[in-house]
Formats: C-alpha cells, sequence, structure tokens
C-alpha cells in the first residue's frame, strides 16, 4: 500500500454530525490528515494557508497524522519524495522548495517524532491549535526548503524555537514526556478506516471533505518500479470553497 501515491479525488458531501475521531466538531476548523513526508499534503497547507492569508482569514487547523511509514511498513522512499518535490516545485515554485542539498546521511528516516511534536504542542501550556500548526509550517519549510533532519529530537527543538506561538520549554518537557506518541497510534487506527483516503484529506463540520485536491496528475508507472510523477495542473480555487465553509460559520 503506498498512500502517497493514490489518486487525487475531491467531493463535498453535505453536512452530517460526525465523530470527533474524525474531524473538529468546531465549526471554523479545518480538519487535515496527512503525513509531514507527503508533498502533496505539504501543497494543499500551503494552498489553504496563503488563501487564509490573502483573504485575510484567521484559520484553524487541526492536524491529525496519516502515518505513510505505520502503513507502509517503511520510510517512504527518498526517490519517490525526490521526484514528487520536482513536480510539485516546478508546478508551484511559490513553495520555495529545493532538492536535498545535506548529506545524505542526514536525511530523515521518519516523520513520526515531529508529528508527535506537532500533536504535542495542541496542548494549552505548549500553544495550543495555533501553535501546533505553526510548527507544523516550520518543520514542512525546514525539511522542503532547508535540508533539516527533522527526524531528531533537537532539530524539532530547534524549529520550534523559531516558532513565537510554541512555548518551546513546554514542547521539549512533553516530548520527554512521550505526548504526542498515543495521538500518533489514535490517529493511525481512524486513519485506517475508509473515511479517511489518504494525505492529504481534509474535512469541515459544515461537509467538506476533500482528499488531495486541486491536483490533476498520474504516475506514469508504479513509483517503486521508476515511475514519474505526470503533474498536468494544479487549481487553487479549492481552497476557496474550504474557506466559506469555516467562515460562513463565523
Amino acid at each position: 500500500m503506498n498512500p502517497l501515491a493514490e489518486t487525487p479525488s475531491m467531493s463535498v458531501t453535505p453536512g452530517t454530525r460526525q465523530e470527533d475521531s474524525l474531524l473538529s466538531r468546531d465549526a471554523r476548523t479545518v480538519t487535515v490528515w496527512s503525513d509531514i513526508g507527503c508533498p502533496w499534503a505539504t501543497l494543499a497547507l500551503h494552498t489553504v494557508h496563503a488563501a487564509a492569508e490573502r483573504r485575510g482569514t484567521e484559520l484553524l487547523v487541526d492536524h491529525r497524522v496519516f502515518p505513510l511509514e505505520l502503513f507502509n511498513s517503511q520510510s517512504t522512499p527518498k526517490p519517490i519524495i525526490d521526484a514528487e518535490v520536482v513536480a510539485i516545485g516546478a508546478k508551484v515554485p511559490a513553495l520555495g522548495w529545493r532538492l536535498w542539498s545535506a548529506p545524505e546521511y542526514t536525511y530523515p528516516v521518519s516523520t513520526l517524532p515531529a508529528m508527535e511534536a506537532v500533536q504535542a504542542a495542541k496542548a494549552p501550556e505548549v500553544g495550543g491549535l495555533r501553535a501546533s500548526d505553526q510548527l507544523d509550517t516550520a518543520l514542512r519549510h525546514a525539511f522542503y526548503a532547508q535540508g533539516r533532519c527533522i527526524s531528531i529530537v533537537p532539530e524539532i527543538l530547534a524549529v520550534a524555537e523559531e516558532c513565537p506561538l510554541v512555548d518551546e520549554k513546554a514542547l521539549a518537557s512533553a516530548v520527554e514526556r512521550g505526548e504526542g506518541r498515543a495521538a500518533v497510534y489514535r490517529d493511525w487506527a481512524v486513519a485506517r478506516s475508509p473515511r479517511v483516503q489518504g494525505s492529504p484529506h481534509l474535512f469541515t463540520a459544515a461537509g467538506v471533505d476533500v482528499h488531495n485536491p486541486g491536483a490533476d496528475f498520474r504516475w506514469t508507472a508504479d513509483p517503486n518500479e521508476g515511475g514519474f510523477p505526470d503533474f498536468h495542473a494544479y487549481s487553487a480555487d479549492w481552497a476557496e470553497g474550504v474557506l466559506d465553509s469555516v467562515t460562513a460559520q463565523e
């Protein structure tokens, strides 16, 4: 199973009362299931954040974990990520991505520690939901644009120090206690259900239900056998619908 290479889809379903395990019941919040090591998820998050900034909308994102390495029983292969970074970075240069330029031995073998930290940052004493989103954004930038090893706690905490909303000392203490680990595994249990189709999948309480929106691409062959992502086009229009969904509740 390789959820990172799944075919993108997009749908909007009528608003229904969902379980808290699937999405936030806060009508102003966008719940995003993803893996930090998924370039498509990072593109989607960049798109919705940029749209919110243009509109002057305060965006609340509740990050849930779709842990690719647990699904696949291996770290996501670097050649797959490299191919997607090239395809996406060429189509959306505003991302500022670049191919891994640090020594190969420093390449992150796991994104679980980073995602655990993002979950731990949701605690009020660390910063809460906005701090968690700020940390997630910063960790993605550190990986895709700066070539930093976000597998190791010292680097994660160094990134956290750059986030004004995150109490780095409280986060360090939470990480030391293993806070966030249980949340990752709880999310994995939910992510294995058919409701979450892959990374990324976005939900809102008003009924938005979109998997990898805006991207028109296909793999030329199995990515594990030398295939390439043929990225035809990207539309950011979907983000307006997501923002309309949450701002209509204000």
